[in-house]
């Protein structure tokens, strides 16, 4: 007796079943199997010659299902795809962009994970698409607050760019369960680790360049560790802040020290400029006064000299000697003055040869280039 759903099943208890009870759900109820069977059945002898199977019929049907089945190895690899094959669930082999051919399920399979394709996942902040106001960002503090080494908190929002390595299909498929939250895992546990080795400082301003390459570099080190088969191409800082509570605060003690360093500029230029300018005038006093010691010493010793070599001439004719040194005193006094002589000499009882003498005239002063004495 078939299974019929109008009969209440073997036990002909009507719709309720044998313990008078079942479903009451007032749907469609589910098609007889043995009907489609035997519709199927009839389709079958109709398109077969003769109206029924026989063992020739057999063998076509089974030739034409084995044909399908090979055939179903075929697949197609996308440009930016790679293909993995699987036998029995094992890996065995990668496959390249184009049309492959595998051995057909349930003996292997392949799957075509996307390797050039760039990832990207943001840690602390969130895009949001509105298709009135467009893209949006909202802050997750939960993963955008973080300690510094100094204990202060900071507020740091960035992106991590990555895709599966050229060699590392299988690892990616195989190794991780779930590979954007591994990476996004790895991400914040590195950038924590970073952030907590320095100071607030450093991070807030010229120390970017560094945080990146530092946890591009441990991120990396851990995937590799992990045997993920993921690349990691960028870590991007969005924003570092301190906490909005304390952002004013911080804006000020960062424009003091602002401040600061631009009065230290200031003062280390001026000191450039007047330093080389006083080495340079206490140089010069100091050759000028070695230039005074040197004529000094030099004018004393040639005096010297000079008074040794008058007084062993003195010695050897001390009358010559000093007349001469009287004519040289007179020179020297005499060299630059007026002077008038007068004659006073010739016979006894004359009166001299000049008896007017007119010293108004002789007393002018005469132009340049004129003797002074008469």
């Amino acid at each position: 007796m078939p299974w019929s759903n109008q009969g209440g099943g073997p036990w002909g208890s009507g719709p309720k079943g044998p313990w008078g009870s079942g479903p009451q759900s007032s749907g469609p109820s589910p098609p007889d199997l043995e009907e489609l069977l035997r519709r199927s059945q009839d389709k079958i002898k109709n398109v077969l010659p003769g109206g029924n199977l026989g063992g020739r019929g057999l063998a076509v049907i089974g030739l034409a299902a084995l044909a399908i089945w090979g055939l179903s190895g075929f697949y197609r690899v996308q440009p930016d795809e790679l293909g993995v094959v699987l036998r029995f669930g094992q890996y065995v082999r990668d496959a390249g962009p184009g049309f492959n051919y595998r051995l057909p399920y349930p003996i292997e399979s392949v799957l075509t994970p996307r390797v050039t394709r760039l990832n990207r996942i943001d840690v602390g902040m969130r895009i949001i698409e509105d298709p009135r106001r467009g893209a949006t960002m909202r802050d997750v503090p939960e993963e955008s607050l973080m300690l510094t080494g100094d204990e202060n908190i900071v507020d740091v929002d960035f992106a991590v760019l990555w895709l599966i390595k050229p060699n590392g299909a299988g690892e990616y498929l195989f190794n991780i369960q779930n590979p954007e939250g591994t990476v996004k895992a790895v991400a914040e546990s590195a950038m924590r680790e970073i952030i907590g080795r320095s100071e607030i400082q450093p991070v807030l301003t010229g120390a970017r360049q560094n945080i990146e390459t530092a946890v591009h570099d441990l991120m990396q080190k851990t995937l590799d560790q992990y045997g993920a088969g993921i690349l990691i191409n960028q870590v991007q800082l969005q924003k570092v802040d301190p906490p909005a509570q304390v952002i004013d605060a911080f804006r000020d003690v960062q424009a003091a020290r602002a401040d600061l360093e631009r009065a230290q500029n200031e003062a280390q230029t001026y000191a450039n400029r007047v330093v080389p300018e006083a080495r340079g005038r206490l140089a010069q006093i100091i050759q000028a006064a070695e230039a005074y010691r040197e004529q000094t010493v030099a004018e004393a010793r040639g005096q010297a000299s000079r008074f040794v070599k008058i007084y062993e001439e003195y010695r050897r004719a001390p009358d010559v000697t000093r007349q001469r040194m009287y004519l040289e005193t007179m020179e020297r006094i005499l060299g630059g003055t007026d002077k008038i002589i007068v004659d006073t000499g010739g016979p006894a009882g004359s009166p001299g040869i000049l008896p007017v003498l007119p010293l108004n005239e002789m007393l002018r002063p005469r132009p340049p280039g004129q003797g002074g004495n008469q």
